[in-house]
């Protein structure tokens, strides 16, 4: 397979405040470009579009192509399950929806600490791996956001897994709160493939600063901002796949353009990536380089470092502050809330870059607890 997925959670619309109003005709226009090209893999989920991901897929592609011509993967709503009999009927519920009988990689979705006590309660593993037994499944994963201390604890409990489903792009790989780079290693160490989600974080490194526009098109005057994140992903030895939300033909054809015979990055690319990074967070709003000399004696065992990252984040890429506070809340459940400081000073007292970090803190409120 091509390294290019198509992400079917940002499909175009007729209407842009109803996500379930998909345009079909320019849907199926896009899926027969790319199909057309020689790509297959086509990524949906339960909730996408307002629940309409799925059936969409099924008119714009399963009824006009033969099943050997595409790969559909889709993901079991872990949070709709209150029983283990919701596991068999919203599955069937998808098979039904997509028009197939059989997925060709399917997850549970978006696992987190929560999620995870819920699928070892309902027996989420062992439902899976037993419809690949059946066949209505050719391999099984999960996709994930939360820390790598508990991925290392799936991957260890269960080696049954195929595939990991990550967010991976060139702004989270060192990011303390999101781990990228120790989520991948992870898989790397247990020899799990990854899949790469939100290589353009959301669309933001798609718009990137003019100053890393300049850097990019120095270097190669037709290449789109998204093309290097992409391919950035999409260079890691590990990855299998790199999933891109498409919502229009202009992106879809510039993402099959240089992925239908993809060439990873060479080494005065990697560093033009290295640069544009460091343009960034030179860029940020609290100059935290993560050094964690703060909360490493933290009364209150705040988080601090990751949630100034998320707090960076949110201010240069506005559209990413939902997506930052959902971050925000996954590190709160094993940490204490920003709020929670008690003003003691010292972390203040350690900080070697001198950051107001109790005033920096109250800022962390504002964006992601009111």
């Amino acid at each position: 397979m091509k390294k290019l997925g198509f992400g079917l959670m940002r499909l175009p619309l007729v209407n842009p405040d109803d996500q379930t109003s998909i345009d079909m005709e320019k849907f199926k226009e896009m899926a027969d470009w790319f199909i057309e090209h020689g790509f297959t893999y086509f990524d949906t989920a339960y909730p996408y579009h307002g629940g309409k991901s799925e059936e969409a897929f099924r008119e714009a592609v399963v009824k006009r192509y033969p099943r050997e011509a595409f790969t559909v993967t889709s993901k079991m709503p872990v949070w709709a399950i209150n029983e283990e009999a919701d596991l068999e009927r919203i599955f069937n519920e998808q098979l039904e929806r997509c028009g197939v009988d059989y997925f060709d990689y399917y997850w549970l979705h978006a696992l987190n600490h929560e999620r995870v006590e819920v699928m070892e309660r309902m027996d989420g593993w062992g439902f899976i791996a037993r419809k690949r037994d059946e066949g209505k499944i050719r391999h099984i994963g999960f996709s994930f956001h939360d820390d790598s201390a508990l991925l290392a604890q799936i991957l260890d409990k269960h080696p049954e897994v195929e595939y990991v489903q990550l967010q991976i792009n060139y702004l989270d790989w060192d990011s303390p709160a999101i781990e990228s780079k120790t989520c991948y290693d992870l898989c790397v160490e247990h020899g799990k493939p990854v899949i790469v989600m939100e290589p353009v974080k959301g669309g933001s490194l798609a718009r990137v600063p003019e100053a890393i526009d300049r850097l990019f098109k120095e270097y190669d005057p037709d290449a789109s901002a998204a093309s290097w994140a992409i391919r950035y992903c999409a260079s890691l030895p590990n990855v299998m796949m790199v999933l891109s939300g498409m919502s229009n033909m202009e992106q879809m054809k510039d993402n099959t353009s240089y992925m239908q015979d993809f060439q990873p990055l060479n080494d005065e690319e990697q560093n033009i990536i290295a640069q544009a990074t460091q343009v960034i967070r030179d860029a940020i709003s609290i100059p935290c380089t993560a050094c964690h000399y703060c909360s490493e004696g933290c009364p209150q065992q705040i988080a601090i470092p990751e949630y100034f990252n998320l707090y960076n984040t949110q201010q240069q890429f506005p559209e990413q502050k939902s997506n930052c506070k959902l971050y925000y809340n996954l590190v709160a459940k094993s940490h204490s809330k920003a709020s929670e400081c008690l003003e003691c000073g010292q972390c203040e007292a350690q900080c070697p870059q001198h950051i107001d970090i109790i005033d920096n803190l109250k800022l962390v409120v504002q964006a992601f607890e009111q």
